[in-house]
């Protein structure tokens, strides 16, 4: 599992997992809400249970073991009738449910198994649970939409820079030969100079009163050509290119490029 998130539901934390682009909420988090001793393995053996939980399985699982389900389904309700959902798992071949290890280990359930586990905690606890799965799946959509329209822009801008008729301004300024022919220590303050025309260091000798460095000082442009810079530059060390050799193209381009984007409607646009 991998990029959990934590809800809390009436001050309880919830973690959320996506496994295969899907929702997946802990159930042992949700137990903790629960009054008197109740485990999951209890909610397993009722009948009601294991009918949900076959339908739901048949639905979204295709390598789903109808055979051993019909098996079980049979011994649902049973007083001698216990499963684990380790046991449901491997005989069944479910999706639905699945045990963790580690830090975030636990019974994890997908979402539409997890709200229906929600009202063996409490129908109030559901109701709880409900909302704040809902409030994070539009946080997660809305910051989606953003992604989107600013990947969007920035695809527009860099079809701006291959179309668009060289400006008369020039940003930056062409490198003069001595520092075209310096040796720089690193291959950030090579993109530095080619764009800003100063080292990291440079910059921050002639700006001690800022924070942070030049890179968070830079207008929109600036880091997309910074962007386009470090893709061509891997390409030209691949190549074999040296590093003055390298320098003056890389100069050459942020100078091009710069010129394309100062006045790009569509980097107005982003800025807004």
């Amino acid at each position: 599992m991998a990029k959990n998130k934590i809800i809390e539901v009436r001050g309880l934390p919830i973690t959320i997992s996506d496994v295969d682009n899907e929702k997946y909420i802990s159930l042992t988090d949700m137990l903790q809400a629960k009054d008197g001793d109740f485990f999951i393995s209890d909610w397993l053996r009722n009948r009601n249970t294991i009918e949900f939980l076959g339908i739901w399985e048949q639905v979204n699982n295709p390598d789903f073991n109808y055979g051993e389900f019909a098996t079980i389904r049979s011994q649902a309700g049973l007083n001698s009738y216990k499963i684990s959902v380790k046991e449901w798992v491997g005989k069944t071949n479910a999706r639905g449910i699945m045990a963790k290890a580690g830090r975030y280990g636990g019974t994890y359930a997908h979402s539409d198994i997890a709200l229906e586990f929600g009202l063996w905690i409490s129908a109030e606890f559901k109701v709880y649970l409900i909302k704040e799965f809902q409030r994070l799946k539009e946080e997660e959509s809305s910051r989606k939409q953003i992604e989107w329209s600013v990947s969007r822009t920035l695809a527009k801008v860099n079809y701006r820079i291959h179309t668009d008729a060289i400006k008369e301004k020039v940003i930056p300024e062409k490198l003069p030969k001595s520092k075209i022919q310096f040796v720089y220590a690193s291959e950030a303050d090579l993109l530095n100079v080619a764009l800003f025309g100063v080292t990291a260091k440079e910059w921050r000798d002639q700006n001690p009163e800022k924070e942070g460095n030049i890179r968070d000082h830079s207008t929109i442009e600036q880091l997309v050509v910074l962007s386009n810079l470090e893709s061509i530059n891997a390409m030209l060390i691949q190549q074999g290119n040296a590093q003055p050799d390298r320098l003056k193209q890389l100069n050459e381009l942020a100078i091009q490029q710069m010129k394309s984007l100062v006045n790009s409607p569509s980097t107005k646009k982003l800025k807004e």
